[in-house]
């Protein structure tokens, strides 16, 4: 079915992302899937003040609203603010430095 999304006023709960996660203490996070078709699925993913750490799958995001850096494996810096688009790809170990609430829309392919 076609549609649209107001990606700010999507209603997200949050909950405590796992310890081994959080390498200064609890953070939370949480996240709402949008549509799903055969080839992608289409998300808002927030995340609170704090730092985490992840492994990527491949994925497309728009920050809409917070700010932060993602710190890559290899050294690099990814700036976020609203109106950043980001590429993260399958495998990357990273750690999100979030100084405000972040809200992002993102692309994976399923």
């Amino acid at each position: 079915m076609d549609s649209v999304f107001d990606a700010h006023a999507i209603d997200i709960a949050l909950e405590p992302l796992p310890v081994g996660q959080c390498p200064d203490g609890p953070v939370s996070t949480g996240l709402a899937v949008l549509a799903r078709t055969d080839a992608y699925e289409v998300g808002v993913w927030e995340h609170a003040a704090g730092r985490s750490t992840d492994i990527e799958t491949d994925e497309v995001f728009v920050v809409i609203s917070g700010s932060g850096r993602v710190l890559l494996e290899n050294g690099d810096v990814l700036e976020l603010a609203p109106g950043t688009v980001g590429v993260l790809y399958a495998g990357t170990r990273t750690t999100w430095v979030i100084d405000e609430p972040l809200r992002k829309v993102w692309i994976v392919e399923r």
